[in-house]
């Protein structure tokens, strides 16, 4: 996706590829293939590059501090991304600067045996049950995504796998108060190592199973008033952490009109697709230019609104067909199709869809998701 910008730009990309036939290595020329837990390969790779940035949290930290002992610029800091890497690190952090979260409580293995230890662990969520009330939302601090690694518990006795888990890798669980929310919210802003900060429309994301499947920009119903304190929430996080590059901060909207913050994502996220299409800036373009320390470009959309829906992997793997189909029955939507290979529920592209009726827009991008991902075919 940061191809496009690049080339724009003049700006020359490198990718460390999984495989020879990642969808990022059909793209980038440059594209040597290693992994990106091995301390080596990474080492080799950044050696060719001025800059190194990441499209996902889960580089190690072993990687991280080996980049840094060689002097590469890393965007961002290992010091901001750890906070996008652990939960426990980022709501201990967020609590710490005073920004609204829902209540919340790490529990990690006691002291002595492991008996004992499982007992201190016990003890400690029925004390936060009786605290916030049952159900708790419970999360692995590390490695979770799209709703992976995320239990809603109704009972200590649903916990305890969790826990033994936990015990055993050291990891702990967070334990979190499960709020009731109308919405989820997602604001998200770039920020470069110089300081300068910008901020896109905060917007509306629908997910479903615990997947982003649309995103409306921006959030229907939000006054301005609501939508600048969610924004500047979101640069505060950014210029309190240090982050560098985009920054996407995923909030729920409670039924009382409170917002709390939900999770952190320190790249281009899928909330932010919308702005492909819909603004003057889009975030990968956006992204480009924070981590090599440019001028930020305007986040103003260019109508008045934007909706971003994911095409999920069905059971059909051939998709050329249905995006040409797509293309030629509505020329106004923008497909972008991933190169990623069709699994069942996956992401594998989606479609971009702007104007001024919201009801007509969010129809035409259904239907043009559901069409390439095979669950309808008129």
């Amino acid at each position: 996706m940061c191809v496009g910008p690049a080339e724009a730009l003049g700006l020359t990309l490198s990718v460390l590829a999984e495989a020879v036939d990642a969808s990022a290595a059909l793209v980038v020329p440059s594209s040597p293939v290693g992994a990106h837990t091995d301390v080596a390969e990474v080492l080799d790779f950044a050696r060719s590059c001025d800059v190194v940035t990441f499209d996902h949290e889960h580089v190690p930290a072993d990687v991280l501090e080996a980049l840094v002992s060689a002097g590469v610029s890393l965007h961002p800091s290992p010091a901001a991304l750890v906070f996008a890497q652990d939960k426990g690190a980022m709501r201990a952090r967020l609590a710490a600067a005073g920004i609204p979260c829902q209540r919340w409580r790490m529990v990690s293995a006691g002291e002595g045996t492991t008996e004992e230890a499982m007992a201190y662990a016990v003890a400690a969520v029925r004390d936060f049950g009786a605290e916030v009330g049952w159900p708790l939302v419970i999360k692995t601090p590390r490695g979770g995504y799209d709703g992976k690694g995320v239990l809603v518990a109704d009972s200590v006795e649903e916990v305890m796998p969790w826990l033994e888990r936990a015990l055993a890798s050291d990891d702990g669980v967070l334990l979190e108060e499960r709020v009731d929310f109308v919405r989820e919210l997602a604001a998200l802003v770039a920020r470069s190592p110089s300081g300068q900060a910008a901020a896109w429309p905060v917007v509306e994301t629908v997910q479903t199973d615990g997947v982003c499947t649309e995103v409306i920009a921006p959030a229907p119903g939000l006054g301005d008033q609501a939508a600048s304190a969610i924004s500047e929430v979101a640069l505060r996080i950014a210029r309190e952490l240090d982050v560098t590059g985009v920054l996407a901060v995923e909030l729920f909207e409670l039924r009382d009109g409170r917002v709390v913050v939900n999770e952190l994502a320190m790249r281009p996220h899928n909330s932010g697709h919308w702005s492909m299409d819909g603004a003057v800036t889009g975030q990968f373009e956006q992204h480009l230019r924070a981590v090599l320390d440019l001028p930020l470009g305007s986040p103003r959309p260019l109508a008045p609104w934007s909706v971003m829906t994911n095409v999920l992997g069905g059971e059909d793997e051939e998709l050329y067909s249905t995006y040409r189909h797509v293309m030629a029955r509505d020329p106004g939507a923008k497909v972008h199709i991933y190169g990623k290979a069709v699994r069942p529920g996956r992401k594998i592209g989606h479609v971009n869809v702007v104007g001024d009726d919201l009801e007509s827009l969010r129809a035409r991008a259904s239907h043009a998701a559901a069409y390439i991902q095979g669950s309808v075919r008129e």
